[in-house]
């Protein structure tokens, strides 16, 4: 896929950086470039490749899944400007 100077204008545009006429010129070989190697990859079988999370396989740590409150409840309202019945009291905003 090839790039003209016309593209390289509205990517500019878009990133919101001022090119010259002369570095328009040079981009548009170097985004051409780039394209043609993307494209390259496309042409790779992939079917059997598993998908990656990382480049070394290992697993993550895991932990039981159980809900609770933190038990910081009443160190965490402590902070509020207007604690009421160990809740955030907030001002009414709907009439």
């Amino acid at each position: 896929m090839a790039v003209d100077k016309g593209t390289v204008a509205h990517i500019a545009k878009l990133a919101r950086i001022r090119i010259t006429d002369t570095e328009s010129g040079a981009l548009t070989g170097e985004l051409s470039n780039i394209l043609e190697w993307v494209e390259q990859l496309g042409e790779l079988d992939t079917e059997a490749v598993p998908p990656m999370t990382s480049v070394v396989e290992m697993m993550l740590p895991m932990r039981e899944d159980v809900v609770n409150d933190g038990g910081r409840a009443e160190d965490i309202v402590k902070n509020a400007p207007e604690p009421g019945h160990g809740f955030f009291t907030v001002p009414k905003v709907v009439e």
